[in-house]
């Protein structure tokens, strides 16, 4: 009984540990730092973080099973249109329920669709998950973003451990497995790709802003999907690594607005150029008209 009593204790301490250390993370993020320093992370938790990897490929050959048990490769995926990667396991009682809630919600309110404009990958780092396990939630978050087409562009994903370690480390994503608790320490984010599977951007948290999630696929797809006015957001907004968001380029915002008062002016004269030899001809006219009927 004293034993049970004990281990018990233990799980709700590092349980407690874990939510407090990402309520850390998050305020250390949202105040323009990635994650706290390995050095003044609580105990156990030195090892748990996300270091990025801008621009880094993501290895295309490795092996993982999909939803159905099929063998997949990474590259399948690669090659058509953006992704977003996001890197879970299934039986997480915390916070792996929250990010995909958040993603999902987050791309209800973005118009791309996934499965048409681009596509996510949801990979379990837990080797020990089945394919029955992601098919659960696939079913579970598909109906949740509930647009069509979703099921074939939300890919939910399981491997062995050579393939989750190289994938991993590929994008910087450092977790711990305790196994007292048979739990795992892990911070939270995803990974914008472009269609050739280069990491473009990282979003933290649990929450994703749409505009930042729109402007980041967009700028992974190279500007093949968006609009114009996409087109201007991204020349007056620049993504900081540092806080994972986007924040307004001042510089850029005068230059544009610069332009658009030159415009502004130009197109003024113009105008006033027209309506002054316009009424010019109008005074000729008259006086011409007024010469003839006199010459009568």
């Amino acid at each position: 009984m004293s034993c049970k009593k004990n281990n018990s204790t233990y799980v709700a301490r590092l349980a407690i540990t874990v939510a407090l250390f990402a309520l850390s993370a998050t305020a250390q993020i949202n105040s323009g730092v990635m994650s706290p320093p390995a050095n003044t992370r609580p105990p156990r938790l030195e090892n748990v973080g996300i270091e990025q990897h801008l621009d880094a490929q993501i290895p295309p050959d490795l092996i993982f099973r999909d939803e159905t048990g099929k063998s997949v490769r990474l590259g399948d995926y690669f090659g058509r249109k953006p992704l977003i990667l996001n890197l879970v396991y299934y039986n997480c009682t915390m916070l792996c329920g929250e990010a995909l809630a958040g993603l999902a919600s987050a791309m209800r309110l973005v118009k791309f669709d996934v499965g048409k404009e681009f596509g996510v990958i949801t990979v379990s780092f837990d080797p020990r998950e089945t394919p029955e396990m992601a098919a659960a939630k696939k079913k579970d978050y598909v109906e949740r973003y509930g647009r069509p087409n979703a099921a074939a562009g939300w890919h939910f994903l399981t491997g062995q451990p050579e393939s989750i370690n190289a994938l991993t480390n590929a994008v910087g994503f450092q977790y711990k497995y305790d196994a007292r608790s048979n739990q795992y320490a892990h911070a939270t984010a995803i990974m914008v790709l472009t269609p050739q599977g280069r990491i473009s951007r990282y979003f933290y948290g649990v929450d994703f802003p749409p505009k930042d999630l729109r402007m980041g696929l967009v700028e992974a797809s190279q500007n093949k999907i968006g609009n114009t006015v996409d087109a201007v957001l991204l020349y007056c907004y620049h993504y900081d690594p540092e806080t994972g968001k986007y924040g307004a380029m001042v510089a850029n915002i005068l230059r544009l607005a610069a332009a658009a008062t030159i415009l502004f002016i130009g197109g003024l004269i113009f105008i006033l150029w027209r309506l002054d030899r316009s009424a010019t001809r109008k005074v000729l006219t008259r006086k011409s008209t007024t010469k003839t009927r006199y010459a009568q």
